[in-house]
């Protein structure tokens, strides 16, 4: 399936399993047979700059959905790409390709612990061939002040608020330049006007080119700061306005 252009994603009448190993050889029937089927007949096309919200009850498919676009769980039936890589040939070798084309935000804090927010930041970029100490440094600068940390380089993370460590999340998510962002409920643990400002962020980062994809069970934001809102129910995905539905 070829990608089209401006196009970050292109699903075609995918359906989508949990429950099953990633990467392992199956055939058709076990691997219907080894997972759940928890989307069917999904079709969506997200283009660079384009935020679109993903709402819906708990196990309706919202984050194996995420998963599978970041290579968590496989894809065995319909098709896929994601970054100009081809979800159904996608092997274990090839995660990194496709990890690094992605910037990915979990509700949870995820960082080092016992190093400060300069340190973590350049632990990652080290890790994906940043070798250049000046580089490095310019980078990390760049992306603090995008998410409006540029003041709090040497602080550590039991020293920030929880607005604070999720900026410094999608700091991290944002070294690579990547073409998408995944965040799964990235407001969750957040005061209101925390999470405000936090989905306030991610448009920006969008109106700067970034794809972004959040995963909410925050319906007032998303009719706060409206975007595209894909809705899943009965394993299914429709497209909602929110506006509409007051």
């Amino acid at each position: 399936m070829a990608n089209i252009d401006n196009s970050v994603i292109e699903l075609k009448d995918v359906a989508i399993y949990h429950n099953i190993n990633p990467y392992t050889e199956l055939t058709e029937k076990n691997y219907l047979e080894a997972g759940e089927r928890v989307l069917e007949s999904v079709n969506l096309t997200v283009k660079r700059g384009e935020l679109i919200y993903l709402i819906g009850r708990v196990g309706s498919g919202k984050s194996t959905l995420l998963k599978t676009l970041y290579g968590e769980i496989s894809l065995f039936e319909g098709e896929g790409v994601v970054a100009g890589v081809d979800l159904r040939t996608l092997k274990r070798k090839q995660l990194p390709e496709l990890r690094r084309k992605l910037g990915i935000v979990f509700q949870d804090l995820q960082v080092l612990s016992d190093c400060n927010v300069y340190e973590n930041l350049a632990f990652v970029l080290r890790a994906t061939d940043w070798d250049d100490e000046n580089l490095i440094k310019s980078r990390i600068e760049e992306v603090l002040k995008q998410v409006g940390l540029e003041n709090c380089q040497h602080k550590m993370p039991f020293e920030m608020s929880g607005g604070e460590c999720q900026r410094l999340m999608i700091a991290r998510a944002l070294l690579n330049s990547p073409e998408l962002i995944l965040a799964d409920e990235p407001t969750g643990n957040l005061d209101p006007l925390t999470a405000e400002s936090i989905i306030a962020l991610f448009h920006n980062i969008a109106k700067a080119g970034t794809a972004v994809i959040i995963s909410t069970h925050n319906t007032i934001l998303a009719e706060e700061y409206p975007a595209r809102t894909l809705r899943f129910y009965k394993k299914h995905i429709e497209e909602v306005d929110l506006s509409a539905e007051e």
